[in-house]
């Protein structure tokens, strides 16, 4: 599923437009992205952890010489898949449908 599927998938079990779910969602990407850019973590639980993880810096070898060379430190982005999304993916448990929210009533006239 590419981000225009999931956009439509979005809309669909959300009953939302296609551009406010395509709003939604680069909201949440966005919102993911500057918590771990600041070092930070997302848990959404039943569905995973987004982490920032460290990489200590260490000796490798460039192939093309098989002379070592210092590889320096970073940080990575690391995902923990939930409970929930493990059972799905394992066939233990079946997704279960978005409720749709009820719509909303008029405001009465006086």
């Amino acid at each position: 599923m590419n981000k225009a599927e999931l956009i439509e998938a979005i809309a669909t079990s959300a009953g939302l437009s296609k551009a406010q779910a395509d709003s939604a969602l680069n909201a949440t990407i966005n919102a993911i992205k500057g918590e771990m850019g600041k070092g930070g973590g997302v848990s959404l639980i039943g569905f995973g952890s987004f982490t920032v993880g460290k990489r200590a810096a260490r000796m490798g070898r460039n192939p093309a010489t098989n002379m070592p060379i210092k590889i320096s430190a970073r940080k990575v982005a690391k995902f923990s898949a939930g409970s929930d999304l493990k059972a799905i993916v394992n066939g233990e448990k079946k997704v279960t449908a978005a409720k749709k929210a009820a719509p909303k009533k008029a405001a009465k006239k006086k």
